[in-house]
């Protein structure tokens, strides 16, 4: 017995030894061929003058795009989001608490920062209130109504994978809020969990696009036929690329989504700059009308700013025509919006920031004297409260986020989107990766995320004073200068001529 054991060690050990000297053999091998590689190549000087070793320079610097965020990044100086934006949605998301310790990490002396104003007397618990209900489109033979504060931006099946859109559908039902479809046209799983659904129609009008992708009115009657399909929203741009269009890789154009799209399968699916019929605000005024005629519901558009003149021009020729042409609201997004694929030089230089553009929007449309005829959606990085709360003290009246509800779901921040190698599955169509994202349980994630977001934007209500999160103005807010001065939001850009929460009040009573 003793010998057959010993026999059986011996061999194991020579297996083991041949193994070795089999890998070895092979690593040996393959560094004589990237040698031999590197030093012929003519493309890359570094792996010319330093054969093998210089592989590594490539292998780190795409690396150290995902360990910045976990080892050598500071809580508040990461880009798009820093860690603590990102740590605090998880959080919220896990319905764990959001309390900190040893004060703020955060910056209160850089410009752009915005500080709110405390009261001396806050609102008391038996005061507090809930954000009442606000109609959209009271005109229309359809009308949407709805007291949700916090809502999912467009995100597209195609762009979002299957689980994911099922996630946020679901979750919001639970939440109570609606869910934009994003341009890439309406799936099963946008309706399955019974919420709230805002059909976008993008520049190519996936979905509802003849052959010639053109708005198909028969397919535009199809969508508004369903009943969770509040709203219409045309697309002219978006905050991650002012001035191009959508953009999904073949690797995901797999047959539903083709299907879906009414596009060719395993294509890249590239939406116009533009859509052709819209040239003019006239243009967009008659687009907003048809669509309203034929589907009954509330229709409107949304768009990056980076000038105020043509909302000026959209104002006067919604007075000569009469109120009633009026687009039921604006989604306006900010330039650092960023959920799509972009090129760099959109992403980086076009377009304004939501800081800039949701002021001038407000006022013009307080001017010509549109709202509330004209509802404002804001979407542009707000998935925290002081951003959310700082979108209603200027002066909007719903807040949209697409990102906040990624991180909700278990994004961290990979930079992956457009790759279809998301590792959490959120972005991917990789039915191996997507096995990881459970439905079930990331809709739970979404509902604690919006309850404990709005739950937050009303701890800053209450200790400015109001009862309920749509009474802020700005005269609640200040925002740092470059000067170091802190001046009240109401002595930056003026105070609201309207305002939502006491429309509303004065419509009740």
């Amino acid at each position: 017995m003793t010998n057959e054991v010993f026999t059986l060690a011996a061999w194991g050990v020579l297996i083991l030894i041949g193994l070795l000297g089999t890998l070895t053999v092979g690593v040996l091998g393959w560094l004589a061929y990237a040698y031999w590689v590197d030093i012929h190549q003519t493309q890359h000087t570094v792996r010319r003058n330093f054969p093998v070793i210089g592989r590594f320079r490539y292998f780190f610097e795409h690396m150290g795009e995902f360990f910045r965020q976990y080892f050598f990044a500071m809580d508040r100086e990461e880009m798009p989001f820093n860690r603590a934006e990102r740590a605090w949605v998880y959080r919220a998301a896990k319905k764990e608490s959001t309390t900190v310790a040893f004060g703020s990490t955060r910056r209160l002396d850089v410009p752009g920062t915005v500080l709110f104003v405390n009261s001396p007397f806050p609102a008391l618990k038996q005061d507090f209130a809930e954000s009442g209900p606000l109609t959209i489109g009271e005109h229309c033979r359809m009308p949407y109504t709805t007291s949700s504060l916090v809502n999912i931006s467009g995100m597209s099946f195609g762009a979002l994978s299957q689980p994911a859109i099922r996630a946020l559908s679901n979750g919001a039902r639970k939440a109570g809020c609606w869910l934009n479809t994003g341009e890439g046209g309406l799936s099963p799983y946008h309706l399955e969990g019974g919420c709230d659904v805002i059909f976008q129609i993008g520049t190519a009008k996936y979905g509802v696009r003849d052959e010639r992708g053109q708005l198909d009115d028969d397919k535009l009657r199809a969508i508004a036929a369903h009943e969770q399909v509040k709203m219409f929203e045309i697309k002219l741009s978006q905050g991650a690329k002012p001035g191009k269009g959508g953009i999904l890789p073949a690797n995901k154009v797999n047959a539903e989504i083709a299907a879906i799209r009414h596009i060719p399968i395993w294509e890249d699916s590239i939406s116009p700059n533009g859509h052709p019929e819209i040239r003019s605000v006239d243009d967009l005024l008659d687009m907003i009308e048809r669509v309203r005629s034929v589907t009954g519901k509330p229709t409107g558009f949304k768009a990056v700013l980076g000038d105020i003149d043509w909302i000026r021009d959209l104002c006067r020729a919604i007075h000569q025509r009469g109120r009633q042409c009026a687009p039921d609201f604006i989604t306006l997004d900010g330039a650092e919006g960023g959920t799509g694929a972009a090129p760099q030089p959109l992403m980086d230089y076009m377009g304004l920031p939501l800081t800039q553009s949701l002021p001038m929007l407000v006022d013009v449309l307080d001017e010509f004297h549109l709202r509330p005829r004209i509802r404002v959606i804001a979407s542009g990085k707000l998935i925290t409260p002081d951003r959310v709360a700082w979108a209603l003290c200027v002066g909007a009246d719903f807040v949209n986020t697409a990102r906040g509800f990624m991180f909700a779901l278990g994004c961290i921040q990979a930079l992956q989107c457009n790759k279809n190698t998301c590792p959490t599955g959120i972005t991917t169509h990789d039915r191996h990766l997507q096995a990881g994202l459970v439905p079930q349980d990331k809709a739970e994630r979404v509902f604690h995320f919006v309850q404990t977001l709005v739950q937050e934007v009303g701890v800053i209500a209450h200790s400015c004073g109001v009862d309920e999160p749509r009474k802020l103005q700005r005269r609640h807010a200040r925002m740092v200068q470059p000067d170091g001065q802190v001046p009240l939001l109401s002595e930056l850009y003026g105070t609201q001529s309207f305002h939502p929460a006491a429309a509303e009040m004065r419509a009740y009573e």
